[in-house]
């Protein structure tokens, strides 16, 4: 919505805002970030669409801190709207699905960032031999090009989970008792004659996204060693 100047503090944005905006109705919830992304944007919740109508209608344009504002309907429904239309078993897979699309953009734009950023091989003169490699170095080459590889963080969702940095003595029961807590837990998967890693599958994404929320980086074992949990490679 408005774009607000650096030196205006959300508290002092979220003032104005709940002054001008509450005229057109009841308010149940203000949204306004500080982070670059969300700069310059805010998120007035209203208990009926006709109050947000009529605010649309008679602020749009308004000055707000010296600047006009831009005001349009929100494409996704607020978290307190999600609240009290469907109570808290449907604001948390509201959550969930939130969660999900932000993690399929960061694995979008890392992609993207690294296709951008990566530069093509200069070509070789004729008369110039290729230095010697030793062999098992590298990875062998597809199609002729090298594929962009998402780092393991922006990996996007899906409903198997890849563990690493377990504990040598990580069982399937007592990793079952961890991740069988999630909802749509299936079954937990060791690898044979590898320590150290395993597979937690789930019936849905769902499961999955809450189940790695909760459990990366906690402390496994004796030493107290954080594990790693990302989701699987497609």
């Amino acid at each position: 919505m408005a774009t607000e100047e650096e030196s205006i503090k959300v508290d002092q944005l979220k003032e104005a805002l709940e002054e001008i905006f509450s005229e057109f109705g009841n308010v149940l919830e203000i949204v306004a970030k500080a982070n670059l992304k969300a700069k310059g944007q805010a998120f007035i919740v209203y208990d009926s669409v006709e109050a947000a109508t009529r605010a649309i209608d008679e602020a749009n344009g308004f000055d707000l801190f010296e600047k006009p504002m831009v005001l349009d309907y929100a494409k996704t429904r607020s978290d307190a709207t999600v609240m009290r239309e469907g109570g808290s078993d449907e604001l948390e897979a509201h959550k969930r699905k939130r969660l999900a699309e932000k993690e399929r953009r960061q694995a979008h734009d890392a992609l993207e960032a690294q296709k951008k950023h990566k530069r093509p091989a200069a070509a070789v003169p004729d008369n110039v031999r290729p230095a010697k490699t030793v062999k098992g170095a590298g990875l062998k080459p597809t199609s002729g090009a090298t594929a962009a590889v998402v780092p393991d963080e922006y990996l996007p969702p899906n409903k198997i989970l890849f563990l690493r940095d377990l504990p040598d003595d990580a069982s399937q029961e007592g990793l079952s008792a961890v991740f069988g807590r999630f909802e749509g837990f299936q079954e937990v998967r060791l690898v044979p004659g590898r320590k150290g890693i395993a597979f937690v599958e789930y019936d849905a994404e769902a499961g999955a996204i809450s189940a790695k929320e909760a459990t990366a980086n906690v402390p496994m074992g004796e030493q107290g060693k954080p594990i790693r949990v990302t989701y699987q490679r497609q």
